[in-house]
């Protein structure tokens, strides 16, 4: 399935969309180019989420991860592209999100293997232009509503 975002805010909206659909135990597995909209899309899933309006969802770029305390659920926000070795998102608590929460992870494409998980919901991102993004995502029978 394609949808295509001609701004932030629908990037935020479809990800909002998404989060109606998560449980705890997934991972939303994002990939895509520095700027392709994965941090945005992530703020949206917080959103609907239920995410405290005093919290703030950023990048988690130099602190490899964010977890955000939300109504429905934790999410553990990581980040793969800074990381050596794929096996050390273990280390970092990965496997936390099983229990309480849901993993959204960017640079998902550095840890193989991932997308055949029965759990991953992998979403890739292409940059069509200034302000249009593609958002790729398997068929998955949860997620027919997103659109």
């Amino acid at each position: 399935m394609k949808i295509i975002s001609h701004s932030v805010k629908e990037t935020i909206g479809i990800g909002r969309r998404l989060a109606r659909h998560l449980k705890i135990g997934d991972i939303v597995a994002l990939s895509g180019i520095f700027g392709a909209g994965k941090t945005y899309f992530t703020k949206g899933i917080a959103q609907g989420a239920g995410i405290k309006k005093r919290q703030q969802v950023n990048s988690p770029s130099f602190v490899l991860c964010n977890v955000y305390n939300c109504r429905k659920f934790k999410i553990y926000h990581f980040d793969a592209h800074r990381l050596p070795k794929a096996e050390e998102l273990l280390e970092l608590g990965l496997t936390d999100c099983f229990y309480d929460g849901v993993c959204v992870l960017e640079w998902a494409e550095k840890v193989t293997g991932l997308a055949r998980q029965p759990n991953v919901i992998p979403i890739s991102f292409k940059v069509k232009n200034r302000n249009e993004r593609i958002l790729a995502l398997l068929p998955n029978k949860r997620l027919k509503e997103i659109k």
